[in-house]
């Protein structure tokens, strides 16, 4: 993924507010990269453009050949589909569904033809697979987060982003998380980008980018 010249800014009640300043950079395809900083500094937003979940202002972001600053939204929403594999802190899972269903969702709309059973794969290599019939209300956080990552994985994406994936975890489950993580980007040989507070968690990355008033310190 190559990122050149990126700048971001949003419309707020006040105005236009400037997010992301001039963002270059280069995440070689099988590797960990953390980004950290204060809060406010812009890693999330950076991490949404890196998605395309979110459209730069300027500048342009190439992943995997594509140039994602220039597709549609719904040619951004077929390459997540096919490319990566996105956790955020707050789970996102739909409460109406299964766990089981959660993950296998998105690779019905992907085409999968084996979609519950791989769905139920990564349950079970999450160590969910006694928990696949419950559905979100009825699991703790740290279980509907190993559910968030078994649904991210399912796709066997080539690229892998977490927002914070620990953020709403306790310690515990945080390490249980961690290491989950970091199986899954083993496991698919994926390239893994993340936004994190936690020290434990960058020190195992590759490389650290630090953020600070919306550019690379």
């Amino acid at each position: 993924m190559s990122l050149s010249n990126v700048e971001l800014s949003l419309d707020g009640n006040a105005g236009k507010v400037d997010i992301l300043h001039d963002i270059s950079l280069d995440v070689t395809a099988g590797e960990t990269l953390g980004l950290v900083g204060p809060s406010g500094s812009g890693k999330s937003s950076l991490l949404m453009l890196m998605g395309g979940l979110e459209q730069a202002t300027a500048g342009t972001i190439t992943a995997l050949g594509e140039d994602l600053t220039a597709i549609s939204e719904d040619g951004l929403a077929r390459f997540r589909r096919h490319n990566m594999g996105v956790v955020f802190q707050s789970f996102h899972l739909i409460p109406t569904m299964t766990a089981l269903e959660n993950v296998a969702t998105p690779l019905e709309l992907a085409g999968v033809p084996d979609a519950f059973d791989r769905a139920a794969a990564e349950l079970d290599a999450v160590g969910l697979g006694n928990r696949a019939d419950h559905y979100p209300g009825q699991m703790s956080g740290g279980e509907q987060q190993r559910v968030a990552l078994a649904r991210a994985s399912a796709p066997r994406p080539r690229i892998l982003l977490a927002d914070e994936p620990t953020g709403n975890l306790d310690a515990t489950n945080g390490v249980i998380i961690i290491d989950l993580l970091f199986d899954l980007r083993d496991r698919h040989g994926a390239t893994l980008i993340m936004v994190t507070h936690s020290a434990d968690l960058a020190a195992r990355c590759d490389r650290v980018i630090t953020l600070n008033d919306g550019r690379i310190a």
